[in-house]
Order: C-alpha cells, then sequence, then structure tokens
C-alpha cells in the first residue's frame, strides 16, 4: 500500500501468486487495510460496470450523511482513475490524483469520503468493481464537470 500526493488516497498493488494454471490474489483485506490506514473500513455495498472504450464515467460523489469511501479496481481491461479532494477545508482541495488500474496490473486505489470520483475507459470490455461504505442515495447524489479547466485533469483521451 503506498500513499499519494494526496496522501488519504492509497494505491494498492495486491501480491499475485501465479503459475501455469492461472493466479490467485487477494482482493480485500479488511485487516491489513485498517492496519495500514489507522481506522475502520465497513464496506456495505459492492458495485460493477462494464464500459466500452472511451466510455467517462464521474465525476461523482455523495453528500453527507450518504457520503462514501470507495475501493476501486478493474477486473477486465483498463481505466483511467481519478479522484479530486473536495473538502474546502483540506490543503489538497481541488487537487487529484490519477493511476491507470488494470486487470493486467491488479492495482487498487481507495477513495475516502470527500473525494469525487471518475474514471476514463481505455479499451473495449472493461469491467470496473468497487466497494462502497454507505448506500447510494439518488437525492445526494451529486456530480462535478469532468472537463473543469480548474481541475486541470488530462484524461488521456480527447472530448
Amino acid at each position: 500500500m503506498t500513499r499519494t500526493a494526496i496522501a488519504d488516497v492509497v494505491i494498492i498493488e495486491p501480491q499475485v501468486h501465479g503459475d501455469e494454471r492461472g493466479y490467485f490474489v487477494e482482493t480485500f483485506r479488511a485487516d491489513k487495510l485498517e492496519e495500514f490506514l489507522g481506522f475502520k473500513i465497513n464496506f456495505c455495498q459492492d458495485n460493477e460496470s462494464k464500459s466500452s472504450r472511451g466510455v467517462l464515467r464521474g465525476l461523482h460523489y455523495q453528500l453527507h450523511p450518504a457520503a462514501q469511501t470507495k475501493l476501486v479496481r478493474v477486473i477486465q481491461g483498463s481505466v483511467l482513475d481519478v479522484a479530486v479532494d473536495i473538502r474546502r477545508d483540506s490543503p489538497t482541495f481541488g487537487q487529484h490524483v490519477s493511476v491507470e488500474l488494470s486487470a493486467e496490473n491488479k492495482k487498487q486505489m481507495f477513495v475516502p469520503r470527500g473525494f469525487a470520483h471518475g474514471f476514463v475507459v481505455l479499451e473495449d470490455d472493461t469491467i470496473f468493481a468497487y466497494k462502497v461504505d454507505n448506500y447510494y442515495s439518488p437525492q445526494n447524489d451529486r456530480g462535478i464537470l469532468f472537463s473543469d479547466d480548474a481541475l486541470g485533469i488530462d484524461w488521456k483521451v480527447r472530448y
């Protein structure tokens, strides 16, 4: 586990055990994640999406009391994953972290509450999965324009 330039956002690179038969990987261990973070996580919902190359999903977040922590990963294909700090009192407010997540590299990103999240799909038939620690709440669902110049996000694709 590695902290990013925005310390609350963490990249997780699980150990992959592979041989000629295939591979095995632990995609989530609450005890190890909680020890690294220094606090408990209570994921309550798993989500999955399938998208074509070029699809951009985000930037989404939920307002308090329905704010969500996310643990995201790619099962098939690849994405450029982005987390934007929207905590007004944070020294990194408005800054973002981006990382390529793929079925091949098996990286995951931990996105805490107080961040908008989105991704752009880099390959056809990409399957994206994530855990959240609060249920989806349509009345608290919000978004930020992905192309907002103030964010300075390089999505690696043209829109």
